[in-house]
């Protein structure tokens, strides 16, 4: 196994001294065999360094990677627990994200308004109507100009405003439905976590069966989504027609006023019958 001091383990790795030095301090690199005064690293060290650079690569944070590190010297497979954490942060939707400026903003949720009267609303609306934005989700600051992680989500409440209802009340509603989706990802992911003895910290020593959690988890997406899917379709047909139906039934049991271009009513009885 070939030996390194510091600087040669820095430059086989293609890094510096200094980050080198950073990931001792960090946990993630072990310290080197001393002989004398001098540091001496072996080909673990550089294989280390060179995965954390590749994980870093991928987003990992310096305690993701010690704890990777970890397990796998624990005889966990790296492969398998890296492809268990892709799936848990794999985002679950392909939907790419936008961004808007603030005065497309104001279009969207202020569209009965002039350029003028938008520009002239008050700081404080303005202000209030970006902050609820923001803690609903429907955007995000990013320099002069705010994502939008959901156009769809973002576009559902332009619409819900264009119909006329208030935005205030938008705001009020998507609250109370992110609320509700929140408790059913909590029963799918409980559904999940019981079925593969994920609540079961003591068994999770030595377990060799990550591959079939990870398939777990990649085949709750597109059940998830379709269970919802179909169930706020039928609940939603359900809704409309016990509301609507009675209010369709009471407005056509009363007369509705003259309408000079309404066409007249046709005389009741038998229209084959000749007038008497």
């Amino acid at each position: 196994m070939a030996t390194y001091r510091i600087d040669e383990l820095a430059r086989a790795a293609g890094t510096t001294v200094r980050n080198v030095r950073a990931l001792q301090e960090r946990g993630v690199l072990p310290p080197p065999q001393r002989h004398g005064r001098t540091g001496l690293y072996d080909d673990s060290h550089l294989a280390r360094i060179r995965l954390t650079v590749q994980l870093q690569e991928r987003g990992y944070t310096f305690a993701s990677i010690a704890e990777l590190i970890s397990a796998w010297e624990r005889g966990h497979d790296l492969g398998e627990l890296l492809g268990l954490e892709k799936v848990l942060t794999d985002p679950w939707t392909d939907e790419i994200p936008g961004h808007l400026t603030l005065r497309q903003l104001g279009e969207l949720f202020f569209p009965g308004l002039t350029p003028e009267q938008r520009a002239a609303l008050p700081a404080e609306r303005l202000g209030g109507f970006l902050e609820r934005a923001e803690r609903l989700g429907f955007i995000e600051p990013a320099g002069d100009r705010y994502r939008v992680p959901s156009p769809r989500l973002l576009n559902v409440g332009a619409e819900l405003v264009a119909a006329g209802i208030p935005l205030e009340t938008v705001f009020d509603i998507a609250a109370q439905i992110a609320d509700d989706c929140r408790g059913i990802a909590r029963r799918f992911v409980d559904l999940t976590v019981r079925h593969a003895g994920l609540d079961d910290a003591p068994g999770h020593h030595g377990r060799t069966d990550l591959p079939d959690v990870t398939q777990l988890i990649t085949r709750l997406r597109p059940l998830a989504q379709s269970a919802v899917h179909g169930l706020l379709a039928r609940s939603m047909y359900a809704e409309v027609m016990a509301t609507f139906s009675d209010q369709i039934k009471n407005i056509a049991r009363h007369d509705c006023p003259a309408d000079p271009h309404r066409l007249p009513r046709p005389p009741e009885g038998d229209p084959r019958k000749p007038a008497e």
